[in-house]
């Protein structure tokens, strides 16, 4: 598991080069849990970035407006994401928020939150009723909650986030950005009818890679491979339809499924042409190719026609 956790840093690392230092998006609290990149990362690469956390973001706020923020989200391999802090300055914040990751990560962002103000005031000042709980491997205010677990393992899963005041008929937002392609088809499958079973109301965000079976895609899996970093689930990642699939066969009603050259085309454009001034792209063609190998699918489930 030790390459997989290693991608948490590196996601992190991207994003703080990316968004305090280049402009692409504004964070003001990832410089408290990540270190400041010294190398650069090609322009493509930070653009494919930008899509990412905009058209992720666009779908989690349809769901806290759909919903009037009465919900819950449950951020899965949440690694050292900063929405909790972020929807909490939009004045967005859902009824409970929830984060997973192995236990070895939850330590380390408890560690970053219990040491930097900027990041324990706003759990504190969102908190209300009993002494806030704070461990070594969690932590549970009344709004905001990390988990340490094993999301291989949907039984634990669901024990621990229960015992941090899991609502299941609370509509639920589960995210997963570059996670069920770290598990076996099997084990994500697990995963993704646990939650299709758990929450008669529930959306599902995924984001991770598609169309893996072309050059492209093996030079990308040849590229992590190196890095001893297995995609055990690469092959539900085929294309589209597979990645939509997995979804209605694991017991969601809907699913759809786009690649981030799509989503790009979505994004504002005017916002679009602020960010493609930033760096100079020489290879259109490969940030092309990039985009079409990654996508977003969403699922829903709706027993109350939410």
């Amino acid at each position: 598991d030790e390459a997989v956790r290693g991608t948490c840093e590196d996601a992190s690392v991207c994003k703080r080069r990316f968004a305090v230092s280049v402009g692409y998006w504004k964070d003001p609290y990832i410089q408290y849990f990540v270190r400041q990149a010294k190398e650069r990362k090609a322009p493509e690469i930070n653009r494919g970035y930008y899509a990412r956390v905009h058209g992720v973001s666009y779908l989690i706020k349809a769901f806290l407006k759909k919903t009037e923020c009465n919900c819950q989200i449950v951020n899965l391999g949440a690694g050292m994401d900063t929405l909790f802090w972020r929807l909490k300055d939009e004045n967005l914040l859902p009824r409970k928020y929830f984060e997973v990751d192995f236990p070895m990560i939850v330590a380390r962002k408890i560690h970053n939150i219990k040491s930097k103000p900027p990041l324990s005031k706003p759990i504190m000042e969102s908190h209300s009723g009993d002494s806030l709980l704070i461990d070594s491997h969690s932590l549970d205010s009344s709004r905001y909650s990390i988990v340490g677990a094993d999301l291989r393992f949907s039984s634990d899963l669901e024990e621990k986030l229960k015992k941090h005041n899991l609502d299941v008929h609370l509509p639920t937002l589960l995210v997963a950005e570059c996670v069920l392609v770290y598990m076996t088809p099997q084990q994500s499958a697990n995963l993704l009818k646990w939650a299709a079973s758990t929450f008669p109301v529930a959306m599902f965000i995924n984001y991770e890679q598609v169309n893996m079976r072309d050059r492209f895609g093996q030079i990308m899996i040849e590229n992590l491979q190196r890095r001893q970093c297995n995609l055990a689930g690469v092959e539900v990642c085929r294309s589209l339809d597979s990645q939509r699939e997995r979804l209605l066969v694991s017991g969601w009603e809907t699913a759809r499924a786009i690649d981030m050259m799509k989503v790009y085309s979505f994004l504002p454009q005017a916002d679009v042409r602020r960010i493609e001034a930033l760096e100079f792209l020489d290879e259109k063609e490969l940030f092309e190719q990039l985009m079409q190998h990654y996508c977003i699918c969403w699922a829903s489930k709706d027993s109350s026609n939410l």
